[in-house]
């Protein structure tokens, strides 16, 4: 098994058993939810085909030096930003794509770069590994040029992709990939996880990563507390809990960089979620510290009224990839939200 990673045990044997027969695809996919190990386990992958594993972990996206090469590079032109594509590649013979620019994309820029690329031999080995982390943020463009290295990949690249929904890809492109789900994370494994990295609150980290290791290592709780207070606002409005002035007021903490608004969609999600749970009769919710509150929200709405919220936000998360008024675009999922029958009415005004 490949070391240190955890769970997902069928999709690491069929891995193993690939490397055992030495029977390994061109291209992989691997598809599953946010965090829940996907980069991860394509590092590990090359590292057993490529060596060098410490190297290609200097790749993952996560660590502060990375995460401050992709954030300030939002500073820049998009001209710029297109004549130096972004990649990582601090092993030769492994280079990783990641999503670039405030709309976190794959760009053609970056396809027509790893098409080039994937014609030069490697340097230290039998092989050359790229990783196309995200490919399902490849816009139209980008996705027609992965294509083509996809059409007549060269004998000696092996192409591994990452994707939390394989259907938003072109379907020629899905359909030259061997697809391996990933699936969250028991409970039992991410106490495991959990406890052997050392993190800090962990009855909290499991709650809120729903299975997913990545999200409990990432998750900044100090920062999610205030983009939950930050929803939590929203909802009330939007339930008639509280005026709409109110969330006017508190709606400018929202304001930033386009993967922070992205962060608090995703948590707006998780309280949905969870109201879903406690409108259904109760149960395990994630934001349990703050189940009193969600209770009486849940205790104010319909399930039309729930159904309605869950896809306006699906709505938005896949709006980020264009350049929306975020604010605007919130204050209108509140009015909406507001006039459905069956919300009961408060007495505040907005």
């Amino acid at each position: 098994m490949f070391e240190r990673f955890f769970g997902n045990e069928r999709v690491v044997t069929a891995l193993e058993r690939m490397i055992a027969h030495d029977r390994i695809p061109h291209t992989l996919l691997f598809a599953g939810p946010a965090g829940v190990g996907k980069a991860t386990l394509a590092r590990r992958f090359a590292a057993r085909l490529l060596g060098g594993a410490d190297r290609i972990e200097q790749d993952d996206l996560s660590l502060p030096h990375n995460a401050a090469r992709i954030a300030e590079r939002d500073k820049w032109p998009a001209e710029r930003r297109n004549e130096e594509p972004l990649l990582f590649a601090s092993h030769p013979d492994f280079v990783t794509f990641a999503p670039d620019g405030p709309l976190r994309q794959i760009t053609i820029a970056q396809m027509r770069f790893l098409r080039e690329q994937a014609q030069f031999k490697p340097l230290e080995g039998a092989r050359r590994i790229f990783l196309v982390d995200q490919v399902d943020r490849a816009n139209e463009p980008a996705a027609n040029s992965l294509l083509k290295t996809l059409e007549e990949p060269p004998e000696h690249l092996i192409l591994v992709m990452t994707a939390e929904n394989p259907y938003d890809l072109l379907p020629t492109v899905r359909s030259r990939a061997v697809l391996l789900w990933l699936g969250p994370l028991s409970d039992d494994e991410m106490a495991r996880f959990v406890k052997e990295r050392g993190l800090d609150q962990p009855e909290r980290r499991i709650a809120l990563a729903d299975g997913r290791p990545g999200v409990a290592v990432a998750l900044d709780l100090a920062e999610y507390d205030r983009r939950r207070q930050a929803m939590l606002g929203l909802l009330e409005a939007a339930a008639g809990a509280s005026g709409f002035g109110d969330w006017l007021e508190r709606s400018e903490a929202l304001l930033g960089r386009g993967e922070q608004f992205e962060f608090a969609l995703r948590v707006l999600l998780g309280l949905l979620e969870d109201l879903l749970i406690l409108h259904a009769g109760g149960g395990r919710i994630r934001n349990f510290d703050c189940r009193a509150e969600l209770e009486h929200l849940a205790a104010r709405v319909s399930f039309d009224w729930l159904r309605a919220a869950v896809a306006r936000t699906d709505e938005l998360l896949d709006l980020l990839r264009r350049n929306i008024q975020r604010t605007i675009a919130l204050d209108a999922m509140v009015l909406q939200l507001r006039q459905i029958p069956g919300v009961r009415a408060s007495s505040a005004n907005g």
